[in-house]
């Protein structure tokens, strides 16, 4: 796990001495990813410049260091992230063209010698791994930045220009690299802002700057002297893969597929174990981290090394659950019961490990528990993914049950219902519950109400799905003159006639929540502290042996991630198991009403949000005082709006 940051002048003749001043300050700016060492590679002639932070992982001496070259020259490479399956490809190039004069045991070795034998799309086909990376082709004066298939590393890209050197092309694996090239601009992008404060996450390819992207996952962006201003090239696409899965399922009984399910993880697994450093993981005590641990515990020798983070609040804690798991597998377990007053402590830190606008509260429990795990590892494997690909979230079986009632209902009738529940307060709505006891918990019911009013007209269940995840409903009554783009949810009309409903919003999550929410909350997070997470689920080989089980594998009867359970009851007793799914959270609306109070009126000061021009002052007041009155809960939202004004400060200052 490492850092990459460099930039490629079109114009030939870029100073080679601002040059590498500019890339060092690049490569400084993340020196968390990569603490051992700073590389670097210069091609005066070319105009190139490489750079590179190292985490050593894999092959600790001088023979991994980066920049690297191929062993004939053709190609220079800085890459971040760990091939698992690289000594296995190493025999395929010996088979192929005899003894090679390895240097040592490098997978980045590995893939420079793939990329002189079989180009660089067909080796990237090859690997089993995540990965982000710049090579620069010294033969055919082609530069190529990669990305892996489902996104767990962060590559950012875009076009500066200035003019002595014209167009530039920059990239990093954060934006705090980007802004310290001289010619960046840093102009928000108000459209990209709309979409954050719906999702609390900005979605590729979109970034909070304007001309500066993210590189989608299973995608390739190349330059050349015969296309200056670049190409994507698809090497690997989540719709293909969802699409075949669904098309040509798996025929076999509900205990074959937990046979096969269990000996690909169980590779999946052993592979992602390999490491020159002590390894570790994360342990909630649910059925995806368990199932890991339980895993790697059957493959070890000795105890694997488990790490939890308790609270003191009941509501949010898990960590009892992780302990009784952790003791049946017989990991050496440790967990850190945090206070209140520990956790907010990480929110002033938050500006700058999320380097872009970012409000998933859950950032919080997660910088903790890898802030605990980098005491005595520096490789942590994760849980995360296995809701996506085997139908986790509650949220999936209850789109599908709205869907299905509302849809028995004209448009008419529904926008009709709608407007009558609108018509009655939030307050009023408690009130009712109350008085009849309806609910055990009917504290915000009335707020929960209020939005369902607002999908009653949904015309897919996947626009019913986006208003129900949404944040804000309308971003851009938030965001000054922006337009919001119409995302991922309009782009898939072909594959979703080949779907059901849950598998829809499956995959909807898989290609956006999963790598622009999940998996940026844990890479920022654990390399704010230099530890490398991996995640077993996300081999793509599992991904796309998940997309071919029939759904009843999955989710049956109300019973989610059938065939994941069945797995882990392998390993695990059942009754350990089997309890409400929980959150990764925080007491959000309580901190803000309470300690966070003064922090957030800082923020959220008329003064500053007026003088700022980018956000409507009167919405963002009248949800706070709805907030600190306890009529409405807008925790998240208010959320939404104090990471990202903590963010502006914090990125005026760099």
């Amino acid at each position: 796990m490492c850092g990459i940051a460099g930039f490629y002048a079109l114009k030939k003749d870029f100073n080679t001495e601002k040059g590498s001043g500019i890339l060092e300050d690049m490569c400084d700016s993340i020196i968390s990813r990569g603490p051992d060492a700073f590389g670097y590679w210069i091609d005066q002639n070319a105009s190139v410049f490489l750079g590179h932070r190292r985490l050593s992982i894999l092959e600790l001496s001088d023979a991994g260091k980066q920049p690297m070259t191929s062993i004939n020259k053709k190609f220079v490479i800085i890459f971040n992230g760990e091939i698992y399956n690289h000594l296995l490809i190493r025999k395929e190039i010996e088979k192929q063209v005899g003894t090679v004069n390895w240097k040592g045991l490098s997978d980045t070795e590995t893939i420079l010698a793939g990329f002189e034998l079989w180009g660089v799309e067909n080796t990237i086909r090859k690997l089993i791994g995540m990965f982000a990376f710049a090579v620069w082709n010294t033969e055919e004066r082609s530069f190529t930045l990669g990305r892996d298939r489902v996104g767990e590393k962060p590559l950012y890209y875009g076009w500066l220009y200035d003019n002595e050197n014209g167009k530039i092309l920059v990239f990093g694996s954060q934006l705090k690299s980007i802004r310290k090239h001289p010619a960046f601009i840093s102009e928000i992008d108000r459209d990209a802002l709309s979409l954050y404060f719906r999702h609390n996450y900005i979605p590729a390819p979109y970034s909070i700057y304007k001309g500066i992207n993210k590189l989608e996952p299973g995608t390739l962006f190349v330059v050349s002297d015969s296309n200056v201003d670049g190409k994507i090239v698809k090497y690997w696409s989540a719709e293909s893969v969802v699409k075949v899965g669904v098309l040509n399922p798996f025929e076999g009984t509900l205990g074959d597929a937990v046979t096969e399910l269990d000996a690909l993880l169980n590779n999946a697994v052993k592979l992602q174990m390999i490491s020159d450093v002590p390894v570790g993981a994360f342990l909630s005590g649910g059925v995806d981290s368990s199932t890991v641990v339980a895993l790697m515990q059957s493959n070890s020798s000795r105890a694997v090394k488990t790490f939890s983070i308790g609270f003191t609040d009941e509501m949010y804690d898990e960590a009892k659950y992780a302990k009784q798991v952790a003791h049946h597998i017989g990991t050496e377990h440790t967990e850190l019961y945090v206070t209140p007053e520990q956790a907010m402590m990480v929110i002033h830190e938050l500006p700058e490990i999320y380097d872009e606008p970012f409000s998933d509260s859950s950032q919080i429990p997660t910088y903790l528990v890898s802030k605990l795990a980098k005491t005595q590892v520096t490789v942590a494997l994760s849980g995360d993914a296995g809701d996506e690909l085997f139908c986790g979230y509650n949220r999936y079986t209850f789109t599908k049950k709205l869907w299905n009632n509302l849809n028995y209902l004209p448009i008419g009738v529904r926008s009709g219902i709608a407007q009558m529940i609108s018509s009655v307060s939030p307050n009023k709505w408690n009130n009712l519950f109350n008085s009849f006891r309806f609910v055990n918990n009917h504290r915000y019911i009335g707020d929960k109400i209020h939005k369902a009013s607002g999908i009653l007209t949904s015309r897919t269940i996947e626009d019913l799905y986006l208003g129900l995840i949404s944040h804000w409903s309308s971003p851009c009554d938030l965001v000054l003159n922006s337009l919001e783009p119409s995302g991922i949810y309009k782009s898939y009309t072909s594959l979703f006639n080949v779907l059901d409903d849950v598998q829809k919003i499956m995959f909807l999550d898989t290609v956006s929540y999963l790598p622009d929410d999940i998996l940026v909350k844990v890479d920022r997070a654990a390399m704010a502290v230099s530890l490398e997470t991996r995640v077993p689920f996300l081999d793509h080989r599992v991904v796309e042996f998940a997309w071919s089980l029939p759904q009843k594998y999955k989710m049956n009867n109300g019973f989610s991630k059938l065939v994941l359970r069945e797995v882990l009851y392998n390993y695990v007793p059942k009754n350990m198991i089997e309890r409400p799914k929980m959150g990764f959270g925080v007491p959000l609306g309580d901190w803000l009403r309470g300690p966070l109070k003064p922090w957030a009126e800082d923020l959220i000061s008329e003064d500053k949000i007026r003088k700022e021009g980018l956000l409507n002052y009167d919405l963002i007041k009248d949800k706070w005082d709805d907030h600190m009155s306890g009529r409405r809960n807008w925790s998240y939202q208010i959320w939404d709006v104090l990471m990202f004004q903590a963010w502006f400060e914090n990125q005026k200052k760099n």
